[in-house]
């Protein structure tokens, strides 16, 4: 066998193991979240039935599987989230040997950090942004057109805010790894704050509903917490060449 190609058989062999030990975790966390459901679903879209009225509003089910599938899909996004420490230990042990052993000491704080961000991504988005965002489009009703949200479409505008703002604010992990790699190093990070503050607007236009509101609040944080990455990569790469070194292999004895 060509030597060669060992190396790209061996990450493609590690890749498939932590991607199904991965999806492993995820699958954990969704058959434990069936049983919860219901009180996912209220949970989710409680800031949709406050703007709509408050308590006894009920929401529209236009086909017979729909309320199953969407219960379904809300214990996916809850096993999503309880699987998240698995799914991110997962990807710490994929890149971890390329790293040097001083970097590889970050295990559990990458872990930690990256299911903490998500979890307070998502906790803003649903406490500060969906009440907003939600009045914002009830404000269209008028004596002609009269709002009429069924269940699917609001689970699913709900996921994808919730999803957003939760993978928006893993910024800092970003940052730390580009200052980790050596890809670029923290006065390097500080000076392309110019080209932080388009990516994040860009990313709010494409992330989030087309509403100026929540776009405005997810591209906000993420330029702060751009600005914590940045701060938290001065302590591991402060000016260092943007090319790492890599270790050299010692000479060939002379025979």
């Amino acid at each position: 066998m060509d030597e060669t190609k060992l190396p790209l058989l061996d990450h493609l062999a590690e890749l498939r193991t932590r991607l199904g030990r991965a999806l492993l975790g995820w699958l954990v966390g969704f058959l434990i979240m069936w049983s919860f459901r219901e009180d996912v679903f209220e949970f989710l879209l409680a800031p949709a039935i406050t703007a709509l009225g408050g308590e006894g509003t009920q929401l529209q089910a236009l086909s017979p599987p729909e309320i199953f599938f969407t219960y379904l899909k809300c214990a996916a996004l809850a096993g999503l989230i309880v699987g998240l420490p698995v799914i991110f230990w997962q990807l710490w042990a994929f890149i971890a040997p390329g790293l040097y052993d001083q970097e590889r000491r970050y295990a559990v704080p990458f872990v930690a950090v990256s299911t903490f961000l998500f979890a307070g991504g998502a906790t803003f988005g649903y406490v500060m942004v969906f009440p907003l965002v939600f009045d914002f489009f009830l404000g269209f009703n008028n004596d002609f057109v009269q709002n009429a949200w069924t269940m699917r479409e609001v689970f699913g505008f709900t996921t994808r805010l919730y999803l957003a703002f939760g993978t928006g604010f893993e910024m800092p992990v970003v940052v730390f790894f580009l200052a980790l790699s050596g890809l670029m190093n923290a006065r390097q990070l500080l000076a392309g704050f110019k080209y932080a503050v388009l990516i994040c607007f860009l990313l709010g236009a494409i992330l989030t509903p087309p509403d100026v509101i929540s776009q405005v609040l997810l591209a906000g944080p993420l330029l702060i917490l751009y600005l914590l990455g940045v701060g938290v990569a001065f302590f591991v790469n402060p000016g260092k060449p943007a090319k790492r070194d890599l270790p050299t292999a010692n000479p060939p004895d002379h025979v």
